[in-house]
């Protein structure tokens, strides 16, 4: 009766993560990012990320503790995501109540008016992010200048240049305004591929440095947090959709490698579409999203009324979500 073989319900095989372990990962992974938003922008920064994971938290507590009356669940680390990741999509001089108003659309209405964690159907940064675009446009495109530079890339802030254009912003007015892109690039605002890829740039606090989001993508990968499919998909499509433009008139169309490396589209790709809770189950399903997500940021960026349009894109795919998962249904064991 010792050797007795007990069977316990299913699952059998066990995974030694958990919700709390995943989302902390996460928060390891966008460190990078956070520190280099803090080098370039300075105190501004950092208050502007402490301020809204602060609210993230604060919502999230009191949602659960007095309407659902529930134990709160804010140390698991999911509502400290969705306010680095809101605060990344924020340009450093937004006023704090405007930070605030954002955490409780991002905690209030887009993830706990679903019923919390793993119910939402939309990235609740991302709500949050053109909630605040469309009410105050103004102040959400006032992009602040970097105070330092990095290995001599990047125009640092004076006394009478505090704000200014986003390279990607720039770009697309310019074509607006008929100017070739050729000219646009060689211009003194303009910082060269490597102020790019390094961020030496003005932009939105999480977006601007591609190095700093590619470390923390990787890391992800290495824990297995998240997989190839979406990041890849997301890029690779976006990248050859520009490069077929910018193939047919490099004068009009913005170059493949600007479009990657300027405004929130690494960050979007690597952190906000992955999302487990509003992106595919199934390898194919999440290819399909990745490749609609990079299709239809190009598509707003060219011809659309905004100069960004991950995050519309993003949105937009979310809620095919449904849609994919049902048309790539995993196989059912033993058919």
């Amino acid at each position: 009766m010792n050797n007795r073989l007990i069977i316990s319900g299913a699952p059998h095989v066990h995974s030694p993560e958990n919700v709390s372990k995943i989302m902390w990962g996460v928060v390891i992974a966008l460190l990078p990012a956070a520190f280099v938003a803090v080098y370039f922008f300075g105190f501004d920064a950092l208050v502007t990320i402490c301020v809204a994971v602060a609210s993230c938290l604060f919502f999230e507590w009191a949602i659960q503790k007095y309407m659902f009356k529930a134990t709160p669940t804010v140390t698991d680390g999911s509502a400290v995501i969705t306010g680095l990741l809101l605060a990344f999509n924020l340009p450093s001089n937004l006023p704090i109540w405007m930070t605030i108003l954002g955490s409780l659309v991002a905690i209030g209405v887009a993830k706990m008016a679903f019923g919390g964690l793993g119910k939402n159907l939309f990235n609740p940064a991302l709500v949050a992010r053109c909630f605040l675009l469309i009410s105050f446009p103004v102040a959400m495109t006032s992009w602040p200048k970097i105070i330092r530079p990095l290995f001599g890339e990047g125009f640092v802030a004076g006394p009478d240049a505090l704000t200014g254009a986003t390279p990607l912003g720039y770009l697309v007015d310019g074509i607006a305004q008929n100017v070739p892109v050729s000219t646009l690039m060689q211009s003194d605002i303009m910082p060269s591929y490597f102020g790019m890829f390094l961020g030496a740039h003005g932009g939105s606090l999480g977006e601007i440095s591609a190095i700093a989001i590619l470390l923390g993508g990787l890391y992800m990968l290495w824990r297995r947090i998240i997989t190839w499919q979406i990041p890849a998909a997301f890029i690779g499509s976006a990248f050859v959709f520009a490069f077929i433009l910018n193939a047919i008139n490099p004068e009009i169309y913005i170059s493949p490698l600007a479009h990657i490396l300027t405004g929130g589209l690494m960050l979007g790709a690597i952190f906000m579409a992955t999302d487990m809770v509003t992106s595919p189950m199934s390898p194919k399903g999440q290819l399909l999203f990745g490749l609609g997500c990079g299709v239809l940021t190009i598509i707003i960026r060219v011809w659309g009324a905004f100069p960004e349009g991950v995050s519309f894109a993003i949105l937009i795919m979310n809620a095919f979500v449904p849609l994919i998962d049902k048309a790539f249904k995993p196989r059912v064991f033993g058919k």
